[in-house]
C-alpha cells in the first residue's frame, strides 16, 4: 500500500471519528437536559444550589398602576427580577416593557391571551407564545426564553411545545398570594415564613395587585437580612446539563 492510500484511509478514519464524536456530544446534551420525571414533563419550580440565591418574579397580565413604584423600589435595593407579561399587557404598556428591560430585569412570556394552556392544541399553544415573543422582539429587540403558564396550568404538551420554541417553563415554590388582597403584612409574612423558602426558591408576585408595591420594600429588606441574594431567573436556572426531581427542583448534572 503506497503512502497516498495510507493517507486517504487515515483521513477517512479521522472524519468518521469526528462525526461519531459530534453525535456523542449531541446525544450527551440531549440526555442530560431533561424535564421528564416518571413520564411527566415538569416545569422548574425551584433550583438546587448551595448559594443563598432566590428569584423574585412578577406576573403582568392586567393592571399597571404600581409598575413604576415597583421599579423604583427594585432600583433602590439594586434587585433584579423577572416580569412575565401577556400580549395584551405588552400592547397596552410598551413604555413600561422598555423600562423593565432598561433597568436590567428579565422579560418573560406569560402567553398572549392568559388562557388555560392545557386545554389548547399544540398549534394554539405555540401561537400563544409566539405572538408575545414577536411583540416583545419587535418592541425591544429582546428574545424571551422564559415562560410561565397562566394560572400555573400545564401538562406534558404545554412544556414540550414551549421547549420546541426555545422556552424554559417556570412555576414557583413560594406563592405570595398577593392577588388575594390580604394586606402588605400578610405578603411579607407569607413569603418570609414560607415552608418552601430556601436556596434557589422562585417567588411569585403580581404587579397590579392592591398591596404588592406597599409590601415590596419590607419584603426585600427582610429577605436580605435573612442572607438571601436576589437574581433574575436567567441567572438562577441552569440552561443545560440538568434534570428535575419529583418536586420540580432543577438539579445540575
Amino acid at each position: 500500500m503506497n503512502k497516498i492510500s495510507i493517507l486517504k484511509k487515515a483521513c477517512v478514519c479521522l472524519s468518521v471519528f469526528l462525526c461519531l464524536f459530534a453525535i456523542f456530544l449531541k446525544l450527551k446534551d440531549e440526555i442530560t437536559v431533561s424535564n421528564t420525571v416518571n413520564g411527566r414533563e415538569l416545569p422548574i419550580y425551584c433550583v438546587e444550589t448551595d448559594e443563598k440565591k432566590i428569584a423574585l418574579t412578577f406576573d403582568a397580565a392586567w393592571g399597571n398602576e404600581d409598575t413604576a413604584t415597583i421599579l423604583e423600589i427594585l432600583k433602590k435595593h439594586n434587585v433584579h427580577v423577572t416580569f412575565f407579561m401577556t400580549g395584551g399587557w405588552v400592547e397596552s404598556y410598551p413604555d413600561d416593557v422598555k423600562a423593565i428591560l432598561a433597568d436590567g430585569h428579565d422579560l418573560g412570556n406569560h402567553s398572549e391571551n392568559h388562557k388555560n394552556m392545557s386545554q389548547l392544541s399544540d398549534a394554539e399553544c405555540k401561537e400563544e407564545l409566539q405572538k408575545v415573543h414577536d411583540k416583545v422582539k419587535s418592541l425591544t429587540g429582546y428574545d424571551m426564553f422564559l415562560f410561565r403558564p397562566p394560572y400555573g396550568d400545564y401538562d406534558n404538551h404545554v412544556i414540550t411545545n414551549a421547549k420546541a420554541l426555545g422556552y424554559y417553563t417556570i412555576q414557583w415554590d413560594v406563592d405570595s398570594l398577593d392577588w388575594k388582597d390580604y394586606g402588605a403584612n400578610d405578603i411579607v409574612d407569607r413569603v418570609c415564613n414560607h415552608k418552601a423558602l430556601g436556596n434557589g426558591s422562585i417567588i411569585l408576585c403580581h404587579n397590579g395587585a392592591k398591596y404588592t408595591a406597599e409590601a415590596l420594600d419590607t419584603l426585600i429588606t427582610r429577605l436580605k437580612e435573612a442572607g438571601y441574594t436576589f437574581v433574575p431567573l436567567s441567572q438562577l436556572i441552569y440552561k443545560d446539563h440538568y434534570h428535575m426531581n419529583t418536586e420540580g427542583r432543577q438539579i445540575q448534572d
